[in-house]
């Protein structure tokens, strides 16, 4: 195994624009028998991703299976003026904190409220941010990182783990937090393994959500996708009823999305169980599918999909008291359907 060192301090450089389509974008390559997946690898000056909103490690740029792509940039273009997206003729041009790929996850933020002008808070997996105003959070906008913490990468052939190190005594914040993305000897199957240990002295009290940027194929999101959830689905607000529908445990898509079509909705009914944690997507006209599942229970879920992408959002809680330890898992197992 091979390990990598980053420390991020005063890390101005953040706020420049992401290094979405450069080659020269640290990155690594995990595979088995039967999966190759492409990593990208944090670092605040040639990143793929350096925005403030999403978890800089475990970005998965490409996953094969079976001769099908699973992940890869749901936007053409980036620019450092936009906010989220925005729609240029054909074109979907993405910010510096939403241009990124795969299943990614983004905490919620540690001590906002708290902070005065020109004060910090915190965001796990990206580190110490400095608050401009008095405004309202937005994970929109891309904070100036004041400290990025220590970051180590330890790399295998099939498996990369991340640590970030960080203890901020400004706010009593302090945290060791890893994350491996693995993939399972002989099978389509990828693990994404955390821990957060709390080494500061405030509790912490947030969530974390994974927001599964799916991109199967790279086909715009069409009539062949099915989504199956393992409990009644109630959509709020209803699903535009030209685009896709509700039947009992799933979402069906009606036409494929072109324009600004946009098929979004919360997905309350689920239970206290993490059984409930089980997400199957399958798209019936490229003949490939995945399921989702975890070992903690979903705290809230969300659907967003545009005509390039299809994302479930579930949720979960995490605390973690002063000297305690916790951790959660997710699956992805990838399939193909018969032709």
């Amino acid at each position: 195994m091979k390990a990598i060192v980053f420390t991020f301090v005063s890390l101005l450089t953040a706020l420049s624009a992401p290094a979405a389509t450069s080659p020269a974008a640290p990155q690594t390559e995990i595979a088995n028998s039967v999966v190759r997946a492409k990593i990208y690898l944090p670092d605040a000056a040639t990143g793929f991703y350096r925005g403030t909103r999403f978890d800089w490690s475990g970005v998965v740029g490409d996953l094969q299976y079976a001769g099908h792509s699973y992940y890869g940039p749901w936007f053409t273009q980036t620019d450092p003026t936009v906010s989220d997206f925005v729609y240029r003729g054909t074109e979907i041009v993405a910010g510096p904190c939403s241009a990124i790929t795969g299943p990614v996850e983004e905490f919620g933020v540690l001590g906002y409220d708290d902070a005065q002008p020109g004060g910090t808070f915190l965001k796990i997996g990206v580190g110490v941010l400095r608050k401009p105003d008095g405004a309202g959070y937005s994970g929109y906008h891309l904070y100036e990182i004041a400290n990025g913490g220590k970051w180590n990468i330890t790399k295998s052939k099939d498996s990369v783990e991340f640590t970030q190190e960080l203890q901020d005594a400004a706010s009593g914040y302090g945290y060791i937090y890893r994350k491996k993305v693995s993939l399972t000897a002989g099978k389509p199957r990828m693990l994404i393994e955390h821990s957060l240990k709390n080494v500061g002295t405030r509790a912490i009290h947030t969530n974390v959500y994974d927001h599964n940027f799916l991109v199967l194929d790279k086909q715009p999101t069409d009539a062949g996708f099915t989504i199956r959830l393992p409990f009644a689905i109630a959509s709020e607000p209803p699903l535009h009823k030209e685009l896709a529908e509700v039947r009992r445990d799933q979402i069906v898509y009606l036409k494929t999305l072109t324009g600004q079509d946009r098929v979004y909705t919360s997905i309350p009914g689920f239970g206290s169980s993490s059984d409930d944690y089980k997400i199957r997507i399958e798209n019936t006209n490229v003949k490939a599918g995945m399921e989702i599942t975890a070992d903690r229970p979903l705290s809230k879920m969300a659907l967003w999909s545009i005509r390039s992408v299809i994302a479930l959002e579930p949720f979960v809680d995490i605390s973690v008291e002063p000297g305690s330890q916790l951790t959660w898992k997710y699956q992805y197992d990838y399939s193909t359907l018969p032709r």
